[in-house]
């Protein structure tokens, strides 16, 4: 049984995955079938929609990876072509470090 400090330095997290990918390369294929299957098991995913305009909603990508427990990054052909992209990735490492947060690639 963990004890009660180890209880109370658990962050809680409003995602339990956050899907990284580039959208012109995977969004109606891998990503739109994972993302179904996580919700299918009840999994708490973010994923960002094709109405964010590129370079003006950053800072809700950027909130969201800080409140997700898991990153599943998605690299595709022209994935680090993006420069959204890479700022997404490096946020996620950052998050990763220092937090109770873990990628998969």
């Amino acid at each position: 049984m963990a004890s009660s400090s180890t209880l109370s330095n658990q962050k809680s997290f409003k995602y339990e995955v956050f899907i990284s990918f580039r959208g012109d390369d995977t969004r109606k294929t891998f990503v739109d079938h994972l993302y179904a299957s996580l919700k299918q098991l009840g999994i708490h995913t973010f994923r960002d929609n094709e109405e964010l305009e590129k370079g003006k909603q950053i800072d809700q990508l950027f909130k969201a990876i800080e409140e997700s427990r898991f990153f599943i990054i998605v690299f595709s052909k022209n994935y680090a072509s993006s420069s959204w992209c890479l700022k997404e990735v490096t946020k996620i490492m950052e998050c990763q470090d220092g937090n109770q947060q873990i990628a998969y690639c």
